[in-house]
């Protein structure tokens, strides 16, 4: 016969333990589903990676610049040594018209050798070649040939050293390609997490970099380092008329600039041409080592590889652009995101 006794209750303690247990579940589950992927980052956190993401986007600035550099002078080049061909063709032409010029006048007078046919062949080479047939010609009828036969060859030079700058320029056209692919992704990157807070949180970004910039052209203005002298002075001073300017990369004023864009312009008003890309503008001065050194109007390098480049405001402040989203400002070289390397006065 079955048994109908009641089952038998939880005791107090036992409740409390899975009570507990359960509110413990709940709380873990909440962390587990603020850590999961999705979740919503903090402002920090955005800026931490959009200031990440800005510095590729820079880095990748610099090597964009220097491909469309290295395109302007190849362009530069090939436009040359199309001219010295075109010229070359019409020296050989005339050379060849000599030629036919004599070979006419022989004919004429009946005096034509047979050997005179080479004369006008587009290959005197394997003529001179032969030896044996040189005392069938006259010494001018030589001496004609044996031009013909330099200008060629310097032609096939010529030709060749065009072809090998096409093909770099084309392979350059390329790379540049793929850069400005490479910093336009990093910068759309930028922009999603920047479009992932809310409104007030980029305008507390915003009122944060405006301040650190107000409170670094305080310091640097205030400051006791004795300003450069010359032209270094007077490139620094025209940078200063760009505070505000927006950083676009690529650009080299007068309206935005990036890093070294601004720096080569403002040297640039002040009749001083120094290279375009950070990395060439490295060396083109002495190097300081000691920000004790350092003069107002120095050119500041920061990051192992050089891809970001300032001018130096004093007191241990920079004038520059400083990535993409920001405007020309001062900052303190302490809070540039990579090591300072050395200084360099032009």
């Amino acid at each position: 016969m079955a048994s109908h006794r009641r089952p038998k209750q939880p005791s107090r303690a036992r409740v409390t333990v899975l009570t507990t247990a359960a509110a413990a579940a709940v709380v873990l589950s909440a962390q587990a589903a603020d850590a999961a992927p999705g979740a919503k980052p903090s402002k920090d956190e955005v800026k931490s990676k959009v200031d990440k993401l800005y510095e590729e986007a820079e880095k990748a600035t610099e090597a964009y610049n220097g491909a469309r550099e290295k395109q302007g002078k190849l362009e530069k080049e090939i436009s040359i040594l199309q001219d010295k061909v075109a010229r070359g063709q019409d020296e050989l032409n005339q050379l060849r018209d000599g030629i036919g010029t004599m070979a006419s006048a022989q004919y004429r007078s009946g005096s034509i050798d047979p050997s005179i046919q080479l004369f006008l062949s587009a290959d005197p080479d394997d003529f001179l070649d032969k030896a044996s047939t040189l005392d069938q010609l006259s010494g001018q009828q030589v001496e004609a040939l044996k031009k013909i036969q330099e200008k060629q060859r310097e032609l096939a030079q010529e030709r060749q050293e065009a072809t090998d700058k096409l093909e770099d320029l084309a392979s350059t056209r390329t790379e540049l390609g793929k850069k400005k692919k490479e910093v336009q992704g990093k910068l759309a990157d930028a922009q999603k997490l920047l479009n992932s807070l809310t409104t007030q949180e980029r305008a507390a970004l915003q009122a944060d970099q405006a301040r650190a910039s107000r409170d670094s052209m305080r310091d640097a203005l205030g400051g006791s380092t004795a300003p450069a002298s010359g032209r270094a002075g007077a490139a620094y001073g025209v940078a200063q008329s760009k505070v505000g300017s927006p950083y676009v990369y690529g650009a080299s004023g007068p309206s935005s600039f990036d890093c070294s864009g601004l720096t080569s312009w403002a040297y640039a008003q002040v009749g001083v041409g120094i290279p375009r890309t950070s990395e060439a503008q490295a060396n083109a001065g002495t190097r300081i080592y000691s920000t004790s050194g350092l003069k107002v109007g120095d050119l500041v390098f920061f990051f192992n590889d050089l891809h970001h480049v300032g001018l130096y405001a004093g007191n241990g402040q920079v004038l520059h652009a400083p990535r993409p989203g920001t405007v020309v400002r001062y900052e303190s070289m302490s809070t540039i995101g990579g090591p300072f390397m050395f200084g360099v006065r032009v």
